[in-house]
C-alpha cells in the first residue's frame, strides 16, 4: 500500500518549483527565456532585464519562500506549545514589539545608515527585545496559558502606545507607518539575502531537533513531564526559534497576517498526523507555496490594482479560520 506521505511531499515539492518559476516570470516587464538564463548564470548589470531579475525578482522570491515557510513553522510551534489551533506566531507580542519600534523610528523622523535598513534594524530589535522579555517571563510562569495571556496583554499595551503616536504624528510619518503595516516582499536587497537565509536555516534546524519534544507536548504538559520532557527548557527553545523566525520576517516584510494561523491548520488537515518532523517539513513547503501563490496573484493584478500582501493573505486566511472555529464549536 502506498503511503500518503510518499505522494504528498513530492507533489508539494514539484508544486513549489512550478510556482517559483511562474513567480519569477510574473511582472509588468516581460523577460525572455534566454535573457532570464543569462541573468541567472551570466548577469550583465548594464542590461536592464538582468538588473530586474537579480535585484528585484530573485530577492522577492527568496523573501516569499522564507516568510511563508517561517511564519507557517512559527504558527505550528505556537499551536503545539499552547495546544490551541488558533494560536499564531504573533501571540507573544513579538510583532507588537516590531511595530512599536518602527512606529517610534518613523514618527520621530530619525534614521541611520539608509531609511530602509533603519526600518529593518528597528523592526528586528523590537522583535528580539520583546521576544527575550517573553523568554525572561517564561522562567516565572509555569502555565502555557498564563504565558499566552501575558503575550496578548503586551500586544494590547504596545498597541495603545502606537495609537497615541499615530494620533500625535504628522501626515507623512503616519502614511509611512501605515504603508509598513501593509507588509511587503520588496524590502530585502540582494546582498542581505545570505544573512536572512542563514538565520532562517538555523531556526529551521533547531525546530527539527525539537520535533520529539513537540510530539510529547501534544499529549499535554503532565504527560510530557512524565515522559521526561523538561517543559521550561522546551518552552525556551520553542520561543527562541519563534523569535528568530518571526523577528527576521517582520523586520524585512512587515507584519503578514494569517499565514501562521491558516497554513499549520491546513497542514494538519492534509496530512492527518501529529508527527512534528513531518509537520515541520510540510509547513515549510505549504507555507512557501501559500505566500508565493498570493504574491504571484498580486503581481498579475498589479497593472489593474495594487494589493498589499498583508491584505491579500487576510482575504484568503480569514475565511479559513472562521470555518475552523465553526467546525471546532460543532
Amino acid at each position: 500500500m502506498i503511503r500518503k506521505d510518499s505522494i504528498l511531499f513530492p507533489a508539494l515539492g514539484a508544486l513549489l518549483i512550478i510556482l517559483a518559476i511562474f513567480h519569477l516570470a510574473s511582472g509588468q516587464i516581460d523577460i525572455g527565456l534566454k535573457d532570464y538564463s543569462n541573468a541567472l548564470f551570466n548577469p550583465d548589470y548594464r542590461n536592464t532585464d538582468h538588473l530586474i531579475v537579480q535585484e528585484f525578482r530573485i530577492p522577492r522570491l527568496v523573501l516569499a519562500i522564507v516568510a511563508g515557510s517561517g511564519l507557517a513553522v512559527s504558527g505550528m510551534l505556537m499551536q503545539t506549545l499552547f495546544n490551541n489551533p488558533l494560536a499564531g506566531p504573533y501571540v507573544l507580542g513579538i510583532s507588537s514589539g516590531s511595530s512599536l519600534f518602527v512606529a517610534l523610528l518613523l514618527m520621530s523622523g530619525f534614521t541611520f545608515l539608509t531609511a530602509n535598513l533603519s526600518m529593518v534594524l528597528a523592526a528586528f530589535a523590537g522583535a528580539a527585545l520583546f521576544g527575550y522579555l517573553i523568554l525572561f517571563l517564561s522562567f516565572f510562569v509555569r502555565s502555557h496559558l498564563s504565558l499566552l495571556l501575558i503575550g496578548l496583554m503586551i500586544g494590547s499595551f504596545t498597541g495603545a502606545i502606537i495609537a497615541i503616536l499615530q494620533f500625535t504624528t504628522g501626515a507623512q510619518q503616519l502614511k509611512a507607518f501605515t504603508m509598513w503595516t501593509m507588509g511587503s516582499l520588496q524590502h530585502a536587497e540582494r546582498d542581505q539575502l545570505p544573512l536572512l537565509v542563514i538565520l532562517f536555516a538555523a531556526a529551521g534546524i533547531l525546530t527539527f531537533f525539537l520535533s520529539k519534544k513537540l510530539n510529547a507536548l501534544v499529549l499535554g504538559e503532565r504527560a510530557a513531564e512524565t515522559l521526561g520532557i523538561n517543559l521550561k527548557e522546551t518552552r525556551i527553545l520553542v520561543i527562541g526559534a519563534t523569535v528568530i523566525l518571526t523577528g527576521i520576517i517582520t523586520a524585512y516584510c512587515g507584519p503578514i497576517a494569517f499565514v501562521g494561523l491558516a497554513v499549520p491548520n491546513m497542514t494538519r488537515i492534509l496530512f492527518r498526523t501529529q508527527d512534528h518532523f513531518k509537520l515541520i517539513l510540510a509547513n515549510l513547503l505549504l507555507g512557501a507555496i501559500f505566500l508565493i501563490l498570493c504574491d504571484t496573484v498580486i503581481l498579475i493584478m498589479e497593472p489593474y490594482i495594487t494589493i498589499p500582501i498583508n491584505a491579500f493573505t487576510s482575504l484568503l486566511g480569514a475565511p479559513l479560520i472562521i470555518f475552523l472555529v465553526i467546525k471546532r464549536l460543532k
